[in-house]
């Protein structure tokens, strides 16, 4: 008792009898507990040593601490053998133990276990080595702290097998199914897809998908027969087979995004067990692209044979052939572009629509023309080859028409190029709504039509061209018999002969009778040549020979007679391995004539002008002589006048006064005279130096400023220094202001401005006065020359003062000029470089 640590009743105590029973009954139900104990321990031993399957415990360190008769049955081992050794050394195959073991050290550091509560499959041996399948249940419980593994094996070698056959067969009916042709697809008793083979994959761009009924069409991207219907979920053949139909001949085009559109023909059936159930249905696909490929493109054929057969014209023909094309194939639109004769640009000429298709805003009544490179037609032109584009927004600079046409449903275009010969004569442009991929067969096909068409355009044009030549020749011959110059042609034969092949009717007027054709030309022109013109005839048929245009002129004594001067021109042509000879000869008689007597009279003129000048230089020799002559009597006369003048009783004197005006009037003609003979003898030597022309322009101003009847107004900026020579520029500004204050009414304004450039220095002077007549200013600075307004307003003047300034200008390096000032009057502008 005092080991279950009661308390005892010490002798003599009243309560002594009562703890002795309550301890009585304890010790009752407690041999209680250990009996249905032993007893559940008993029904638990039985159980599992009549389990079919094996149950083994192993401790936390891996240690077996039961081990049932299945287990002993199982593994070959007996309870005794098995129970304290580890289970890794009697269970597990040597490959996997070092994985057991891990395991169970996991599962004791983190003191739980992620197969616990699970159903696994792994591989075992048993006592003799075999490696076996097992199915295993784990539970881990804890006593005294430390996990305890227990564990329910039984053999599931058959099912494994079982397994393994059914796989086998599966793997064998997919190698069967994959090695068909033919797309097979199958769904099971759900209505789930279940069977995929490798042509279906092929077919659609995808893989098995388990998806039922309502998503095969949208998701494998189904139509009806005319490429553009998508199909009805219930309109699907396997589905129509689930439903219970027999589906024979239906057929379908799938459309896989980035892949070309492929026809097919189907067959679908129903799978039923032998009582009636649904197991599910299959369906076979039959690929017949080629062949409906092969059916269009022939039906395409037939109607461009059948358009060109009904043409009337090239261009009909092309029109009718592109609309024939867009309705065999179903494309919504075809166009037919023509390029212009002068390769200028590319027109359209034709619009086509598929019926039910709204393409007004794209095609338009508008003419439409684009340039080489522009736009589809364009781009064709310029390269001469096709074009398949699914790219209608980026790939041309159509700015304005292909985004309209993308938003109104068109995705692809293709450009054909027509020739005719080496050039483009056309384009067909097609559009297509759907997202069409290049095609090489449809596009070989559209090469034979523009071929076709080509040929067709290079018979018509080739019989226009026919009657249109005869039409020009007929018009050339009526020119020809019209004109008196002979075209003629030769051919230069390889033994050096020359053989008349055409000579027009004005040969009469150049060779004075009709050029024989039977004769050796050269030989017949060398005969009648001018003994002086045979060597230029000689050099004139060399030149030809070596294939080079060449002309000459010559004197021809004619077939009447007659001697003319006859120009001829010609230029080789190589035909058919022949060379010819094109030329022209003109009777240039009566030129030669004209041209001798020009230069008789261009001599005479000649020689007049020669005396003209020299003449011209006396005049000027004596003009200087004269004045030379005059400067010192007049300097004399003013020289007695002024003393005169100083004498008390001859001081009033008019007749004196008069003398003075009149000799100092002379002296100034002499002077500019004597100035304009030097410029013009030659480079007159002045004295350049550094100077202030404003400075020098101020004091010029303001000296007429004293004695002018008229306003000056100056606009005189700070000048830079130049050269120049100080009492010559003097002169100019005087000669300049002078004239501008002469020919001015008081009252009037006179305007000196100055400016400089990089370059040069600039100085106008503008009056209000009275102006020169236009068509007198290129005079204006000839000598002696007055304008009529000067005149007729009886204004003094010898003429000679705007010579001298132009002289004295020039011989600076400077220019000056004349014209209308901006209110009335004159403008003077003189520019001198810096």
């Amino acid at each position: 008792m005092g080991r279950d640590n009661k308390p005892v009743a010490a002798p003599g105590r009243t309560d002594g009898p009562v703890l002795a029973t309550a301890h009585a009954r304890e010790m009752a139900a407690l041999r209680a507990e250990r009996d249905e104990a032993l007893r559940a321990a008993a029904r638990l031993r039985s159980v599992l040593d009549n389990a079919h399957d094996a149950f083994v415990s192993v401790s936390a360190d891996g240690v077996i601490i039961a081990w049932n008769p299945a287990a002993e049955r199982l593994f070959g081992w007996t309870a005794a053998e098995a129970v304290g050794h580890r289970a890794t050394e009697l269970m597990i195959p040597p490959a996997l133990r070092d994985a057991h073991d891990l395991g169970l050290a996991r599962a004791r550091r983190s003191r739980t276990s992620p197969f616990a509560g699970r159903r696994l499959e792994f591989t075992v041996v048993d006592r003799s080595g075999r490696e076996f399948p097992v199915e295993m249940t784990l539970q881990t419980q804890y006593e005294r702290g430390e996990p305890v593994h227990h564990a329910f094996l039984h053999d599931i070698t058959a099912r494994t097998t079982a397994r393994l056959e059914l796989k086998r067969e599966r793997a064998y009916l997919q190698a069967l199914l994959n090695s068909l042709d033919t797309g097979v697809a199958a769904c099971d008793s759900d209505g789930t897809l279940a069977q995929f083979n490798s042509a279906m994959r092929e077919i659609h761009g995808l893989g098995h998908q388990a998806i039922g009924p309502e998503s095969w069409a949208s998701t494998y991207h189904l139509f009806r027969a005319d490429g553009r219907t998508p199909m009805e979920p219930e309109d699907v053949p396997l589905a129509r087979a689930f439903a219970g139909e027999i589906v024979s001949h239906e057929e379908m085009v799938v459309l896989a995004p980035d892949r070309p559109p492929h026809w097919f023909l189907t067959n679908a059936r129903p799978i039923d067990s032998a009582d009636g159930h649904r197991l599910g249905a299959v369906v076979a696909m039959h690929d017949v692209t080629d062949a409906h490929r092969a059916e269009v493109l022939q039906r395409c054929r037939y109607a461009v044979a059948r358009a060109l057969s009904e043409a009337t014209s090239a261009r009909d023909a092309s029109i009718a052939a592109a609309a024939a094309i867009a309705a065999e194939l179903d494309w919504s639109c075809a166009e037919y572009w023509e390029v212009d004769e002068e390769q200028n640009h590319i027109a359209r000429v034709s619009s086509w629509v598929r019926p039910g298709v709204d393409l007004a805003e794209f095609t338009g009544d508008t003419p439409l023309a684009f340039g080489i490179g522009q736009g589809l037609p364009g781009a064709v032109w310029e390269t001469g080859s096709d074009i398949w584009s699914s790219e209608l927004l980026n790939e041309f600079t159509e700015v304005k028409r292909l985004p309209l046409a993308y938003r109104l449903g068109l995705r692809a275009t293709i450009g054909m190029p027509v020739h005719s010969g080496a050039r483009v004569a056309g384009v067909l442009a097609f559009f297509i709504d759907t997202d069409g991929a290049r095609d090489d067969d449809i596009l070989a096909m559209l090469r034979d039509v523009a071929a076709q068409i080509g040929r067709f355009v290079e018979r018509r044009r080739a019989e226009d061209l026919t009657l249109a030549l005869a039409a020009a020749r007929r018009a050339f011959n009526r020119v020809i018999e019209q004109v008196n110059d002979c075209f003629w042609t030769v051919e230069m034969m390889p033994d050096g002969t020359v053989r008349s092949v055409y000579s027009s009717p004005g040969a009469t007027g150049v060779f004075g009778g009709t050029l024989p054709t039977d004769a050796d030309m050269a030989v017949t022109l060398a005969e009648r040549m001018h003994p002086d013109d045979r060597a230029a005839f000689l050099a004139y048929h060399e030149r030809i020979g070596t294939g080079e245009p060449a002309e000459f002129e010559c004197r021809i004594i004619g077939f009447d007679g007659r001697t003319r001067w006859v120009w001829t021109r010609g230029v080789t042509r190589h035909e058919d391995g022949h060379l010819y000879v094109d030329g022209i000869s003109t009777n240039v008689t009566e030129r030669r004539e004209l041209a001798d007597q020009r230069e008789l009279l261009l001599a005479k003129e000649q020689e007049q002008v020669r005396r003209l000048r020299e003449l011209d230089r006396m005049k000027d020799e004596l003009v200087a002589v004269v004045s030379h002559e005059m400067r010192n009597p007049i300097a004399i006369i003013a020289a007695q006048t002024d003393s005169l003048l100083e004498e008390p009783e001859l001081a009033g004197r008019t007749e004196l006064a008069s003398i003075e005006r009149t000799s100092a009037r002379l002296m100034r003609l002499v002077e500019d005279l004597l100035d304009l003979a030097r410029f013009e003898s030659g480079p007159t030597v002045l004295d350049p130096r550094p100077m202030r022309l404003d400075r020098l322009l101020r004091q010029a101003v303001e000296e007429h400023r004293l004695s002018a009847p008229v306003d000056l107004v100056t606009e005189i900026a700070g000048l830079p220094m130049v050269a120049g020579d100080a009492a010559r520029l003097r002169q100019v500004l005087d000669n300049l202001l002078s004239n501008a204050i002469k020919y001015t009414p008081p009252g009037g304004t006179v305007t000196v401005t100055a400016r400089d450039t990089a370059d040069t220095v600039t100085v106008t002077v503008t009056d209000t006065g009275i102006g020169i007549p236009p068509e007198q200013y290129p005079k204006l600075f000839t000598r002696f020359f007055r304008a009529s307004t000067a005149i007729d307003h009886k204004i003094k003047g010898t003429g000679l003062g705007l010579a001298v300034t132009k002289a004295i200008v020039e011989a600076h390096g400077g220019t000056i000029a004349a014209e209308p000032g901006p209110a009335g009057g004159t403008r003077f502008t003189v520019t001198l470089p810096r």
